[in-house]
């Protein structure tokens, strides 16, 4: 039998399981099997939670088809809430570190009756460099509100990665956007080498943006973390949104408070248990 502990950040949900406690022999083939949601548990996918020589725990999240990723904002503010609720760490602390593939990262934690509610990550560095992201147009360094076909529409996007690539594209209707049909197709797109998230955004002013997001081997969640954060960085950089300043992000599962500076992106939000389980496999 295996545990878990189900849990998500705004909408954004994930399967997650102590793999300090519990032998994980194919990740892939188990993220595929447990996220579907009509014959298994349901998810956007499943996120291990290792033990970390460098941090105070390891995050590994694979998608819903099985493929590894390299960060999930939502689901990093879940694990910390994991390491703290389930005493990993010392309660007497209100930070703590998490090893990603995306490099270390801080969160800092407001506690409610002893368990974390609401928790402060600090994404690091936005990278706008077309080649790190990665994306390909035409040899330019940056991707900044550039044409983009997709399925022949003309799209104009700007590129971003948060430790894993996104394409943002500001839309006057994010609400009637089918994105089942338009998602795939920025996602595999000539582009993007490594596929692509992309976020549909609406400008509600310079302090609250309207967001959906097609996630790379997921498709549609209700909420991205790290596609939040690119969307603020791209409404920054296309002058909607002020650098420096908190920015609202609506999202179809709750809002995220996000803050771009040219040091960092911090990023706040809620992380929210459902319950624990047991699973034969």
């Amino acid at each position: 039998m295996l545990k878990f502990t189900k849990m998500h950040g705004i909408g954004n949900d994930y399967i997650y399981i102590n793999a300090i406690t519990q032998k994980i022999d194919d990740p892939n083939a188990l993220a595929l099997k447990l996220s579907d949601r009509r014959f298994s548990i349901g998810g956007d996918g499943v996120i291990l939670i290792c033990s970390s020589e460098v941090a105070d725990a390891k995050m590994r999240m694979f998608n819903a088809d099985g493929s590894e990723g390299k960060m999930c904002g939502n689901g990093v503010r879940c694990v910390g809430k994991y390491v703290y609720d389930n005493l990993l760490i010392d309660k007497s602390r209100d930070t703590i570190t998490i090893e990603t593939l995306s490099g270390i990262k801080t969160l800092k934690i407001t506690a409610v009756d002893g368990k974390a509610e609401l928790l402060e990550v600090d994404m690091g560095k936005a990278e706008l460099n077309a080649t790190d992201i990665p994306v390909i147009y035409d040899g330019c360094d940056t991707v900044i509100a550039k044409p983009l076909n997709v399925n022949g529409k003309e799209h104009i996007v700007t590129c971003v990665s948060m430790g894993n690539p996104h394409c943002v594209t500001f839309v006057d209707d994010v609400d009637g956007l089918d994105l089942e049909k338009i998602g795939p197709h920025f996602e595999n797109h000539e582009a993007f080498p490594e596929r692509i998230n992309t976020e549909f955004v609406k400008v509600i002013d310079k302090n609250t943006l309207r967001m959906r997001v097609w996630e790379r081997g997921s498709g549609e969640t209700w909420a991205c973390g790290t596609g939040a954060c690119a969307t603020v960085v791209a409404a920054v950089e296309n002058g909607y949104c002020k650098k420096g300043e908190d920015v609202t992000v609506h999202l179809r599962g709750g809002d995220l408070i996000i803050n771009y500076t040219d040091e960092r992106v911090l990023m706040t939000g809620p992380a929210t248990k459902v319950f624990d389980g047991e699973i034969e496999i």
